[in-house]
This record gives structure tokens, C-alpha cells and sequence, in this order.
């Protein structure tokens, strides 16, 4: 029994960390809290300091604002922006892939550099269509993944509104 628990361990652990083509990482600390506007070096964020309330995780069909959502990534949440011209057959897509996923935030977002990145706390992803393999891969490993400081604390009852 002990050696099939031991395996299986392993077996879990080698599936989280298993790389997925495309993810860029960086390292930030957890619990800056800060008030006002600010400035991030990944857009969009993926990581950093971040407005004291959280982004309360769901579906919104308007931007967001960054300090927000940064604490949300902190608790764990993944966050998926699109550019806010993406047609609608891959918007439903992504919609699609994030039901049933209580850590997951989907926002379009202004000035993106592709048409879909994923980001979670340490983590991004950038891809060219809503239905590339690798988001569900971001998102099953990052979505209340090891990277999260406050993996677990809540992704409701904080700020729920819209730029």
C-alpha cells in the first residue's frame, strides 16, 4: 500500500510539473498590498503588487482593473483576457472552457499583443485562437496551482464590477 502511494505520488507530480510549450514565468513575492493605479511589467499582469480586495472570479464581457485581478491571481485564480475585437465564436469558446472552473476570470482586455493570454501568479501564456490545447493545459496546472501565494483563499465576495 505504502509503495502504490508513493507512486502515485510521483505520478501527480510529475503530471504538475510537466512544461507546456509557451509559458512564460517570473518570480513575485506575495501579500504587497497597494492602493491607486499601478504600473506592471507584464501585460497583462502576472504577479506583483495589487489592490488590498480581490477580483471576485466569473465571466465579464468589459476590462477589468489590473489591481484587482493581480490579488485574485494571488488566491490562485487564472485569468483569461482577449483582445476585445476577437470574434464571437472564439469568445464562446473561451467562455466554454472556463464553466464549471470557480478560479478562473475572463475579461476582454485592451492592448493585448495576441489575440488570447492566460496569466495566473508567476505565470503567462500567449496564444493565436481561443482553442489552442495548451490553455486547458495552463489551466488545469495553474488554477489553484503551487505557484499561488494565498492558494485557496477566497475568489468571491470582494469587488465584483468593471472599468
Amino acid at each position: 500500500m505504502k509503495r502504490a502511494l508513493t507512486l502515485l505520488v510521483l505520478a501527480l507530480t510529475a503530471c504538475g510539473s510537466k512544461s507546456i510549450d509557451g509559458v512564460q514565468t517570473f518570480t513575485y513575492s506575495g501579500g504587497d498590498h497597494r492602493s491607486g493605479s499601478l504600473i506592471y511589467a507584464e501585460n497583462p499582469p502576472a504577479g506583483g503588487p495589487h489592490n488590498p480586495a480581490w477580483q471576485n472570479c466569473g465571466v465579464y464581457d468589459r476590462p477589468l482593473y489590473n489591481e484587482y485581478v493581480v490579488h485574485s491571481l494571488e488566491h490562485g485564480a487564472v485569468w483569461i483576457t482577449y483582445r476585445p475585437d476577437l470574434d464571437a465564436a472564439q469568445v464562446a469558446a473561451l467562455k466554454t472552457l472556463v464553466e464549471g472552473r470557480p478560479y478562473t476570470i475572463l475579461s476582454p482586455y485592451e492592448g493585448l499583443d495576441t489575440p488570447v493570454a492566460a496569466s495566473a501568479w508567476g505565470a503567462q501564456l500567449k496564444v493565436e485562437q481561443a482553442d489552442d490545447s495548451r490553455l486547458k493545459a495552463f489551466l488545469d496546472k495553474y488554477e489553484q496551482g503551487a505557484t499561488a501565494p494565498e492558494r485557496g483563499a477566497s475568489c468571491s465576495g470582494a469587488y465584483g464590477e468593471t472599468r
